[in-house]
């Protein structure tokens, strides 16, 4: 990797890593930070195995079909002791702070967040349930829903694989036990159930509701995968009618004839309204007025029912108001060599003891290249020289915790190590605790590296790490984040099967045809992910060493914006090429053009090459030719918009490659006539390719001055060294020379445009503004002035009759006109 980066000049600090122990020392460190905090903690917890690379992951690194994101293996849920981060006491923050990244971050990323951090309110509600196998026993259920207003619409109870109820009567029910083992590998959406036999359930709303028949009746409970342990109390109330997901679960676990609905989009009153037959039944979701079948609160809008009921349920103590989270605590065990390991030792006397910072770090054993080969579970197990310590506290024998750290903890505050690597004293100094400018990750860490390096910011900012009165420190560690787009590649396929075809397989002599070998068809054609599978992966090195590294460069950010899909063709690049073809040939003559005159830098100008400051120009603008005008005002205009991308706008680099061309063709075509403003225009070109075509641009850099300097006998830095071009211009005067081609007018009839005609360059008021809308007097002037060009003519008076006009608009400034006969 560092070889093909290296060859297209990609810059990296290749000794600067987060698995070396002079790294994780202090990641190390930041766990014992939090452990004295109590934000470190180890606990008893149903976790998320990965049974091939045999560890423990966060649920943040499970899709959202409950495979591995690391291994694509199903995910099975196991019982184990593990060491968790107390993320869930900074949920507030994580929050609120999103609010400040508006503009900053992808809206996209900042929503994820949101979803992930799942604040909802709602309410509690507490169902009685009667376990019919252990003499009638009372238990009560706790509900969490944020649709008090559906209660009468509840038909069942689902409870998680995990809820004790469900463990419990698994002890004695053999198909149960069979289910709950066959349930771990279904899908999280599946519509599969168990009926609890002996369990059932009375309604709560029977508390204040004796008159409802429906709510005498007792309910069904059923085990259900859908249902997630982790999220509100294990339990799910089912509502069919207004529910997709409880209407899907019901009717194919249970099959009734009919659905109950408790909310209508408008009251009517109507009972036909509250039963439906099952059969053509279809949930309704939205809020509405709650019908005939609600007892007392018929015909109430649901914020106002969902108030009452939650109101009088928490009289007879059924309900409460309160807060939910999806959010949990950062589960940081892996059973795994790689990580760092976790600094606890394990006393038999005195508990799990931190290890002294004096003895960090604590590293990982020393092994020889097949050592893992066939050990199962926690490798570090074996490694008995390194397990067996003694207690720093009783000096007694003891072990190590064999769990090492996710390695996103390491990754969640590198940002600040490595600004301070050479620290041995502290993580980092407070004179380099500050936030990241500009940061680039894909939309993948949203909720994993982005989530958890916030969270770690933000305790840290509360640490002695960060300067004194750090109550004022930035509350976010990314300023502004960027999200690239994924690279596609041109995939072939088989019509006739869909096979996915190799590069080999496919005759690409003709780029625009190409065949399949042996049969000669035409293969389907598109651009996907790639991947092995799919044999459309593209080696950068291949493409560098037969394009070159700045060609290539600027393909992948011409070819679409940053933040978007990129579908890399080869074949395109040969657009870049020209473009640097003609690049060259115009510096080529600009060299000799400047060799053959008696031009020499000016001093100042020179002084405006190495300090970046706008270079002087003629001092009367009014006397440059029309060539010179044209150059320094496209490169002015291009200096400002290329910076502005650079500067505020980096989703658009796309725009650069753009701009860059466009004043490459406008130096071709009409080159400026004076040797200042070409060499200024030229210097200027070549400066703001530099970040993109580096090697194009420092080697046109020293042929423009090759005879120059010689001349000048001064020295100009290298165009690495050079300062970024200031904008040549005043606004006064880029308007100045703007007006000098006289002002484009397009002209409409009737709201249809039918020529685009050029009149003299209105002189107006720059406390105005170029588009504010023209005074009458200047509409006539205008309007006069575009009767006077040919084009007016002909369509204002000879094709219509211009004294029959019934109305005249000017808009933008004077460069619309639309005339309405």
């Amino acid at each position: 990797m560092a070889i093909t980066l290296d060859m297209v000049m990609a810059m990296a600090i290749w000794e600067l890593a987060t698995c070396s122990p002079e790294f994780y020392e202090h990641t190390q460190r930041i766990f014992l930070m939090l452990y004295q905090k109590d934000l470190a903690y180890q606990a008893e917890a149903l976790v998320n195995y990965d049974p091939v690379d045999k560890t423990v992951l966060a649920n943040e690194q499970v899709d959202s079909n409950g495979f591995s994101w690391r291994s694509g293996a199903k995910v099975e849920k196991l019982n184990l002791k593990q060491w968790f981060f107390r993320i869930t006491e900074f949920k507030e923050a994580l929050l609120k702070d999103l609010d400040s990244l508006a503009g900053g971050w992808p809206e996209r990323v900042l929503s994820m967040q949101r979803n992930w951090l799942g604040k909802s309110y709602g309410a509690k509600v507490t169902f009685p349930v009667t376990v019919n196998s252990n003499g009638g026993e009372q238990v009560n259920v706790d509900v969490f829903t944020t649709r008090p207003d559906t209660l009468y619409g509840v038909e069942y109870l689902a409870l998680s694989l995990t809820h004790p109820i469900v463990l419990k009567a698994a002890e004695k029910d053999e198909a149960l036990r069979k289910f709950l083992s066959e349930a771990s590998s279904l899908p999280p959406d599946s519509k599969a159930g168990y009926k609890l036999s002996d369990v059932e359930v009375s309604h709560p709303l029977r508390k204040i509701d004796t008159e409802s028949p429906q709510l005498s009746r007792k309910l069904p409970v059923f085990v259900a995968p859908y249902v997630l342990s982790d999220y509100g109390e294990g339990a799910v109330m089912g509502v069919p009618g207004h529910d997709a997901r409880d209407m899907s679960f019901f009717k194919e676990n249970v099959n009734p004839d009919s659905i109950s609905v408790v909310i209508e989009a408008e009251a009517t009153g109507s009972e036909a309204n509250s039963v439906v037959p099952a059969s053509d039944s279809k949930a309704f979701t939205q809020e509405g007025f709650l019908t005939s079948l609600c007892g007392k609160y018929s015909g109430l809008h649901s914020k106002e029912a969902s108030e009452l009921i939650v109101n009088d349920l928490k009289q007879v103590g059924q309900a409460d108001f309160v807060e939910s989270w999806r959010l949990r605590d950062w589960l940081i065990s892996r059973q795994r060599y790689w990580g760092a390991p976790i600094p606890i030792i394990h006393c038999g006397d005195c508990g799990p003891v931190p290890v002294p910072v004096k003895d960090l770090p604590v590293k990982l054993p020393k092994i020889e290249g097949d050592w893992l080969k066939g050990k199962k579970g926690n490798p570090l197990e074996s490694s008995e020289e390194w397990l067996h310590t003694n207690c720093p506290s009783c000096g007694g024998a003891a072990k190590r915790d064999t769990d090492t750290m996710d390695t996103f903890v390491d990754s969640s505050w590198y940002f600040l190590r490595f600004l301070d690597s050479a620290n041995k004293e502290a993580p980092f100094s407070p004179a380099v605790a500050r936030p990241v400018d500009f940061y680039i990750g894909g939309v993948e860490h949203a909720i994993l590296h982005l989530l958890y390096a916030r969270f770690i910011y933000k305790f840290l900012a509360q640490s002695e790490l960060f300067p004194a009165g750090n109550s004022n420190a930035p509350a976010e560690p990314f300023k502004t984040l960027l999200s690239q787009g994924m690279v596609h590649g041109k995939t072939f396929t088989e019509p006739s099967t869909g096979r996915f075809l190799r590069p080999e397989e496919v005759d690409l002599t003709s780029s625009d045809k190409p065949l399949i070998k042996g049969t000669q068809v035409t293969p389907n054609i598109s651009f996907e992910k790639m991947s092995k599978s799919k044999y459309n992966g593209v080696d950068p090195t291949e493409c560098t060493s037969k394009y070159g590294a700045d060609a290539t460069r600027a393909q992948i950010l011409f070819a679409a914006p940053v933040s978007e899909v990129l579908e890399w063709d080869e074949s395109k690049i040969v657009g870049i090429e020209r473009w640097f073809g003609r690049l060259w040939k115009l510096v080529q003559d600009t060299q000799q053009s400047l060799a053959e005159s008696s031009f020499s830098i000016p001093a100042e100008t020179l002084a405006s090459t190495s300090t970046g400051h706008a270079a002087p120009l003629p001092a009367s603008l009014q006397d440059l030719s029309d060539a010179d005008a044209d150059a320094i005002l496209a490169t002015h205009n291009t200096i400002s918009s290329v910076t502005t991308c650079f500067e505020s706008n980096p989703y658009s680099l796309n725009t650069v490659i753009s701009d860059l061309t466009k004043l490459t063709n406008t130096l071709n075509t009409t080159p400026a006539s004076t040797p200042l403003i070409l060499y200024l225009t030229i210097s200027s070109l070549l400066r703001l390719l530099a970040p993109i075509a580096p090697a194009l641009s420092s080697e046109s850099w020293e042929v423009l001055h090759e005879t120059l300097l010689n001349k000048s006998k001064e020295q100009v830095p290298s165009i690495l060294k050079s300062p970024w071009p200031s904008t040549l211009l005043t606004t006064e005067e880029a308007e100045t020379l703007s007006a000098r081609g006289g002002q484009k007018v397009a002209v409409q009839v009737n709201g249809k445009t039918r020529c685009a005609v050029t009149i003299p360059s209105m002189k107006t008021s720059t406390a105005k503004g170029k588009n504010a809308p023209p005074t009458q007097e200047e509409q006539d002037w205008i309007i006069s002035r575009v009767l006077e060009t040919a084009e007016g003519k002909l369509w204002l008076s000879e094709k219509h009759d211009w004294e029959k006009r019934r109305r005249v608009i000017v808009i933008k400034g004077g460069k619309l006109v639309n005339v309405v006969f």
